[in-house]
């Protein structure tokens, strides 16, 4: 299970660069990184206002879909949300925060899923047919669900990577990773996340498929089950254990019924 850190603490050695958010909502996040233990450590925070300091909750997202992915045996990078002081433009404030380490192995180096299908593809191919083509189906077709169960605005071809490993003659594709723009990511409110449709079909930035998450599951092959785990209603509390007062119980219901209800759409496809 995904770890919380809830004890504050003293992260106000990193530095935090700007990232603009891809997806066309509005945004500035920040990252950084430090070496833990001989290994790279990457941290992010949450949508972050020079105004107001850190307004979004995408950290916790983070946090909710590792979980859920760890229950339907699905491979992804391993998030752990941390309570921290951090400081940015010489100013000191607490907030959660997601850090991850580097999945990358030894001699490994990365490359986007959309600049290696510029270079590999072969003329007309679909982005989907390319990876089929590489033998990565079953992964794209975890991904395509998983995308629907949480509205995740932002699967562009960067947020999907190919490690290489040029000595070894290897090829993999990366664990899931980053998904924080999902959910109810643009509810800043009780209220907002109150009136929050969990069922509409938005539109969204896949590099795989349309702009549709919902229509995206007509790729699927149906030929067998996809995932190692079943969803049940008692997992809730497992997905969201930890997270009393870092969401409010609005937010921690509805985000539930998001995905529950959207698993038992898939379940009947």
């Amino acid at each position: 299970m995904a770890k919380i850190i809830r004890e504050t603490q003293d992260l106000t050695y990193l530095n935090w660069s700007h990232v603009r958010n891809s997806s066309g909502t509005a945004g500035t996040y920040l990252k950084s990184s430090s070496i833990v233990g001989g290994r790279k450590k990457y941290y992010k925070l949450s949508n972050y206002d020079s105004e107001k300091g850190i307004v979004g909750h995408e950290c916790v997202n983070e946090i909710i879909v590792d979980r859920l992915l760890d229950i339907l045996g699905v491979e992804h990078l391993e998030y752990e949300l941390i309570n921290a002081d951090i400081e940015i433009g010489g100013k000191i404030c607490n907030t959660y925060l997601c850090a991850s380490y580097d999945f990358k192995e030894r001699g490994e180096s990365k490359a986007s899923l959309d600049d290696f299908y510029r270079l590999n593809a072969l003329p007309g191919e679909s982005h989907f047919d390319f990876c089929v083509r590489m033998g990565w189906r079953d992964y794209i077709e975890n991904m395509l669900v998983i995308d629907y169960l949480i509205l995740n605005r932002d699967r562009h071809g960067a947020n999907i990577e190919i490690l290489r490993n040029a000595r070894a003659h290897t090829v993999r594709i990366a664990p899931l990773f980053d998904h924080g723009l999902s959910l109810l990511c643009t509810c800043s409110s009780d209220k907002a996340a109150k009136s929050f449709d969990i069922m509409e079909d938005r539109p969204c930035n896949n590099f795989i498929g349309s702009r549709s998450t919902y229509d995206n599951l007509s790729l699927l092959s149906h030929k067998k089950k996809l995932f190692k785990g079943i969803l049940k209603p008692e997992h809730k509390d497992e997905i969201f254990k930890g997270l009393d007062g870092v969401l409010s119980e609005i937010f921690i219901d509805a985000i539930w019924d998001m995905i529950y209800g959207r698993y038992k759409v898939y379940e009947n496809l």
